[in-house]
């Protein structure tokens, strides 16, 4: 991934040096395992610790001559450790190394994103809480609906996020996986208890059937996991966006001192974080899209996933580290103009109360049919002109004071109603605590 997206923690789980190191931390466990179960000699452990290394350049040298990543690291390292250096590797397959220490890395990675989709929820939290009473109006397909609370809407988003994080964490464990099993994963030159050894050491689990590879429906999920999440982001990024339109301009990024929002229109205050998180979002589903085509390889293993995982994992992970770290921001920076968000509700002239006055009508004997029309004829002529208030029409409409009274027509017209049950809402979504 470019540096323009890259943090300092994640970018160092997929440096070269740290892939290496990985491959390098396999190997030496699983000549621990092999000494352990009486497959070499003993001692040869501590010989090859001694010594053992690499140096990136050197493994890059070797392997413009070898075409072949892993023979020369082990090339690389065998020059450093010496005649111990024969028993590395021994009874393993280059898919031993490359696919366990990928685990680990994807561990590694996972811990960091795991914590940052925490933060979000924290901060989605802080601003559910703060904002449990702040009046909006909801919109459906874009049209004024019925009064919500901006609360509301980041609980929303909270319960989302924790769904999030549930997900990650399934697809984390199921990457949790090492294998050392050989060419085709049948244990022929090595022992399973040396798999098992190796794999608990690391603090992975043991893949119970595997080829040459771990199978790729692991990565799939996990890839696809980030996919949604990266979904879920860019869907409260199209939100904060809709939400700052001018015309709306209900919430706003925060803009900083000497921020520029446009070479050519000095006024502007663009919401390009979440522009950019939006875009971000299509490159992780295209990622997705790539580890699912993985999932199928011929028979024992092909190399076309290879090329693809190089790409993926690193950029993926990168990406999403980079997603959350922007939105904890937006949200925690977040503009919220009250003032306008209770004007543009009431924009709509007091519409948003429709049902209410549906179901009164309803209650007193209507069919809903016939006080469905009531309540619409009403409503048309706010439409038609743009001086009408709902409220008042409905007071002089002769057809609904035949069923209703004047104050049963001013009690439809309350946001009491529908914010009577946000803290339970809230508390049942978790971001209010439930007395017990």
């Amino acid at each position: 991934m470019i540096p323009r997206y890259t943090r300092p923690e994640m970018a160092k789980v997929w440096t070269e040096e740290n892939k290496l190191q990985k491959w390098l931390d396999v190997e030496l466990v699983a000549l621990d395992g092999l000494a352990r179960y009486g497959y070499i000699p003993r001692d040869i452990p501590s010989k090859v610790r001694a010594k053992a290394k690499f140096n990136i350049q050197r493994v890059k040298e070797i392997e413009k001559v070898t075409n072949h990543d892993v023979i020369a690291f082990l090339t690389n390292v065998a020059e450093y450790v010496g005649p111990a250096g024969r028993y590395v590797h021994f009874g393993l397959t280059s898919s031993d190394i490359l696919d366990t220490g990928l685990a680990l890395q994807l561990v590694d990675a996972s811990q960091i994103l795991k914590r940052e989709i925490q933060k979000l929820i924290h901060i989605l939290s802080k601003q559910a809480k703060k904002h449990a009473g702040t009046l909006m109006v909801g919109r459906s397909h874009g049209v004024h609906a019925e009064p919500i609370t901006f609360g509301l809407k980041m609980a929303l988003f909270y319960a989302e996020f924790q769904r999030n994080l549930e997900r990650f964490e399934r697809a984390t464990e199921n990457i949790r996986f090492g294998k050392i099993s050989g060419a085709v994963g049948t244990f022929a030159n090595v022992d399973p208890k040396v798999e098992n050894y190796v794999c608990r050491k690391l603090k992975l689990a043991p893949a119970p059937v595997s080829t040459q590879i771990l199978q790729r429906d692991r990565h799939a999920e996990y890839m696809t996991v980030i996919a949604v999440i990266g979904g879920s982001l860019e869907k409260l990024a199209t939100e904060i966006r809709g939400l700052q339109k001018t015309e709306c301009y209900e919430v706003q990024e925060y803009f900083a001192k000497g921020q520029k929002g446009s070479s050519a229109m000095p006024h502007k205050r663009n919401p390009i974080t979440c522009e950019r998180i939006a875009g971000l979002a299509r490159i992780l589903r295209g990622n997705a899209l790539a580890a699912l085509e993985n999932i199928a390889l011929w028979h024992e293993r092909d190399i076309t996933h290879s090329s693809v995982e190089r790409v993926i994992f690193p950029d993926s992970t990168i990406l999403l580290d980079y997603m959350l770290g922007l939105m904890q921001d937006v949200i925690e920076n977040l503009q919220v103009n009250k003032e306008r968000m209770l004007s543009n509700m009431e924009s709509s002239r007091g519409m948003v109360f429709s049902q209410g006055l549906l179901l009164k009508l309803v209650e007193k004997g209507l069919t809903r049919e016939d006080a469905y029309k009531l309540v619409q004829n009403a409503a048309k002529r706010i439409w038609e002109d743009v001086n009408a208030n709902l409220r008042e029409v409905v007071l002089n409409d002769k057809e609904i004071l035949k069923h209703l009274s004047a104050s049963e027509i001013q009690s439809v017209f309350s946001y009491k109603r529908h914010t009577r049950n946000v803290s339970a809402i809230l508390k049942r979504a978790g971001v209010l605590k439930t007395r017990k």
